[in-house]
């Protein structure tokens, strides 16, 4: 792994897009469900919208939780443990430096995301910079469940930078969607992203645009409004979301419909994520998410006692997070 936290560990995932059905968009999704997503603090001064991982929606299979963050300066998420899943970070706005025990460093900046697999342990640190106008530095952070099969894997990194990603145009130029993993109007992403296969792309529709996006059948979909209203619709039913709200489809069909109105003030912009689900118990304490209590026990002893994977992580102390302004 260099030290842009690019990883050369061969990738044990599964295929982002199946081989087995073909795509179509015949039959839209309906909304099982739409909520806000309450701001609230986490880490050491970062203020988040948690919406998966709330009593709201808990364990949405491979999901297991959505952060929409803002770092300030002097804020941040100091040094932490991971064991058993994936986490996908999209930064929306400033940069975030990245460390971990294994002395991999790396930043992100606008328009970059990182695909860390967690498998059998990391701990590493998370940090803004510091934004000459003193901004906050904004992104989103999904949590992925890892297969059983692969929870125990080497820990891996995959940077995909803003100018890699496969850009698509769609009615008359109303539609505009970043396909950072999956396909979206006949152009496919970057190959071999996250273990667990997942689709994230990102919408945004000018007043009188409309999306007809297929997803894969049987996967666990929903979308998160950054801006604006977006209008999703099924079976001549029509819902308009306003933006930080998480909107929740049910399983049956094959697409998602959404529009903008031809009169509305502004365009929308939300992210559409879908993911294979995992037939498998959840057990999560924290950075660890595990299929039984006694792994989770065990890997709150493995961490406690650097062993088990978290052996580097004795007498070790990240400079970003020793660094932080309090």
């Amino acid at each position: 792994m260099s030290s842009t936290t690019t990883s050369s560990t061969a990738f044990h995932g599964l295929p982002v897009i199946p081989a087995s059905e073909p795509l179509t968009t015949t039959a839209p999704r309906k909304i099982q469900k739409s909520f806000l997503a309450i701001e609230q603090s986490e880490g050491a001064g970062a203020r988040v919208r948690r919406s998966i991982g709330t009593p709201q929606l808990r364990n949405f299979s491979p999901f297991l939780m959505l952060d929409h963050f803002a770092i300030p300066p002097g804020a941040g998420f100091p040094d932490h443990p991971h064991r058993g899943q994936e986490t996908i970070t999209y930064l929306l706005s400033g940069a975030v430096d990245h460390e971990d025990f294994a002395g991999h460093k790396g930043t992100i900046e606008t328009g970059d995301l990182q695909f860390m697999t967690a498998g059998r342990g990391i701990v590493h640190a998370e940090m803004p910079r510091q934004n000459a106008d003193g901004s906050p530095n904004v992104g989103i952070q999904l949590w992925v469940d890892l297969p059983k099969a692969l929870k125990a894997c080497e820990p891996r990194y995959r940077d995909l930078r803003a100018k890699e990603i496969p850009e698509a145009v769609a009615d008359d130029g109303k539609v505009k969607v970043k396909v950072i993993s999956g396909q979206s109007y006949g152009t496919d992403s970057v190959k071999e992203l996250a273990y667990t296969p997942v689709w994230l792309l990102d919408f945004t529709v000018k007043p009188g645009g409309h999306v007809k996006q297929a997803l894969p059948k049987g996967w666990n979909a929903f979308a998160y409004t950054l801006s604006g209203t977006t209008i999703f619709s099924s079976d001549r039913v029509s819902r308009p979301v306003e933006q930080y709200h998480n909107v929740v489809f049910e399983k049956e069909g094959d697409s998602i419909e959404a529009a903008v109105e031809e009169g509305a003030e502004s365009e929308s912009r939300f992210i559409l994520v879908a993911g294979l689900p995992l037939d498998q118990p959840i057990f999560q304490y924290g950075p660890f998410v595990l299929t039984s209590r006694d792994e989770v026990m065990q890997a709150m002893m493995d961490y406690q006692g650097y062993t088990n994977g978290f052996e580097r992580a004795a007498g070790w102390e990240s400079e970003i997070g020793r660094n932080m302004v309090h």
